[in-house]
C-alpha cells in the first residue's frame, strides 16, 4: 500500500509543471556572465592580474571579505576571462584553483602539494612520500617550461589553522628554486585579521597587495537574487514581496548573497513540495528554518571532539546569566574525565570559546578584569528547538 502510495506521488510529480526553469543557476559553484556591484573589485584584480598574459609574475594578492560577498566569484569569473585570451593566444599560463576547507586536499601540506602536482595530470599517492620528495616532484614538473601559474588557495586561513603558516614561507619561497616557471599567489580569506596573525616574514613577502569586499546591502542583494531567478524560475512564479523579503534576511547575515541565493533556491523546492503555483513569503520564512538547523547541525558534527565537548559544556550549564571562561572550563573537566578525553588549557578553551562565536554558536564577549586579565562573557545563541537537537547529537557524537 505504502509502495502504491509512493509511486503516485512520483507519477504525479512529474506530470506538475515545475517552478524553475534553470535550478543550477542558483547553486553556489554557478559562475554568471556578469557579477552586479563588483565592478570596481574585478577592475583591480584584472589590473593586478594582467602581467601574467604576458607571462610576468604578478603580484602575490589577498582578498579579504564576509562569507557571500563576490571574492571566489569574481576571481573565478577573471580566471575564465584570462584563460580565454591565453588560449586565443597560445599561451602558457594556468590557473590553479584550491578551496582550503576541503578535507583530504588541504588538510596537510603533503595533500595540498600532492594535490597540485595531480593539476598537472601526475599521480600521487596519498600518504607516503616524505614531503621535501612531493615538493620536488611538484618544482620538476612545473619546471619544464617557461609557463606562469596562478596559484588561488580560497580559505587559506583554513589552510594556516590545520597546518600551520611554514606552508606559506615555503610558498613563497618557490620562485627562488624555479628556473624556467613562475608561481602566484591568491589568498582569499573570510578572517580579516588572519594575516596579522602570521609570520612576518611570511606577510611581507605574501600578501604584496591586498583588496577587501564590503558586504552587500539589502538593495544590492535584490538585484542580485532578481538577476539569478529571472533565469532560474519560471516567469510570475516568485509572489510579490519574496526577492525583498529574501535580500533582508541576507542582508542581516553580513550582506551574505550566496545564503541569499540559497535561501531563494529552498524556498522554491519548499513550495514544489507543498503543491504550489508560486513560492510565497511563508516559503522563505520555512526556508530560513530550515537552512539555519541545517546549517547549525552541520557546523556541529563536523567540529572536532574537544570542540563538542566545549560546547555540551555550555549547553550543561543551568544558570545561563553571567557565564565565563572559568564556569565552562570546569564542566569541561568534568566532561573528559567522563568521556576519556584528555582536557585542554584553559587558554586553549577560551580559543575554542571564540571560534564558537565566529560560527554563530555562541555570543562570546571579551570582557577585561584589569590585573586580573581577561575573560570572556557567554551566551547561548540558539533557538530552543535547534539546541534540544543539538544537546542530542553532542551527546551521540560524545559516545555518552
Amino acid at each position: 500500500m505504502v509502495e502504491k502510495g509512493i509511486t503516485d506521488y512520483f507519477e504525479e510529480f512529474l506530470t506538475k509543471e515545475p517552478l524553475f526553469k534553470e535550478k543550477k543557476i542558483l547553486q553556489a559553484n554557478y559562475t554568471p556572465e556578469t557579477i552586479p556591484h563588483r565592478e570596481e573589485q574585478i577592475k583591480q584584480i584584472a589590473k593586478i592580474l594582467a602581467p601574467s598574459l604576458r607571462l610576468e609574475k604578478p603580484s602575490n594578492l589577498f582578498l579579504y571579505g564576509k562569507t557571500g560577498t563576490g571574492k571566489t566569484l569574481s576571481v573565478k569569473h577573471i580566471s575564465n576571462k584570462m584563460l580565454d585570451i591565453a588560449k586565443k593566444n597560445n599561451l602558457l599560463l594556468k590557473i590553479i584553483y584550491v578551496n582550503c576547507k576541503l578535507k583530504k586536499i588541504a588538510d596537510t601540506e603533503y595533500r595540498l602539494v600532492a594535490q597540485l602536482v595531480r593539476e598537472f595530470g601526475r599521480e600521487i599517492p596519498p600518504t607516503g612520500l616524505p614531503t621535501d620528495e612531493v615538493y620536488k616532484i611538484f618544482y620538476n614538473i612545473v619546471d619544464r617550461e617557461n609557463q606562469l601559474i596562478v596559484l588561488v588557495l580560497d580559505e587559506i586561513d583554513q589552510l594556516v589553522k590545520k597546518t600551520g603558516d611554514e606552508i606559506l614561507y615555503n610558498f613563497t619561497r618557490i620562485n627562488t628554486e624555479l628556473k624556467k616557471a613562475q608561481i602566484s599567489i591568491i589568498g582569499i580569506s573570510n578572517d580579516l585579521i588572519f594575516i596579522n596573525n602570521i609570520d612576518p616574514r611570511v606577510k611581507s613577502s605574501l600578501s604584496e597587495e591586498e583588496l577587501v569586499f564590503p558586504p552587500y546591502n539589502a538593495l544590492q542583494l535584490q538585484d542580485i537574487i532578481r538577476q539569478r531567478t529571472n533565469a532560474a524560475f519560471k516567469e510570475g512564479t516568485l509572489m510579490p514581496g519574496v526577492i525583498e523579503k529574501c535580500a533582508a534576511y541576507a542582508a542581516r547575515e553580513h550582506g551574505d548573497a550566496r545564503r541569499a541565493l540559497e535561501l531563494i533556491r529552498v524556498a522554491g523546492e519548499l513550495a514544489e513540495r507543498d503543491g504550489s503555483e508560486q513560492v510565497l513569503i511563508e516559503h522563505i520564512d520555512s526556508a530560513e528554518d530550515k537552512i539555519e538547523k541545517d546549517r547549525l547541525i552541520d557546523v556541529v558534527t563536523s567540529q572536532p571532539k574537544q570542540f563538542q565537548a566545549t560546547m555540551y559544556s555550555i549547553l550543561m550549564l543551568e544558570n545561563r546569566k553571567n557565564i565565563f571562561t572559568g564556569d565552562i572550563y570546569e564542566i569541561y573537566q568534568k566532561l573528559c574525565k567522563k568521556i576519556g578525553q584528555r582536557p585542554l588549557t584553559q587558554r586553549r578553551i577560551s580559543d575554542i570559546i571564540a571560534e564558537l562565536d565566529m560560527l554563530g554558536m555562541i555570543n562570546a564577549k571579551l570582557i577585561s578584569k584589569g590585573r586580573y586579565g581577561r575573560t570572556r562573557e557567554i551566551t547561548v545563541s540558539l533557538p530552543s528547538q535547534v539546541e534540544e537537537n543539538i544537546k542530542t547529537i553532542l551527546k551521540k557524537e560524545l559516545g555518552m
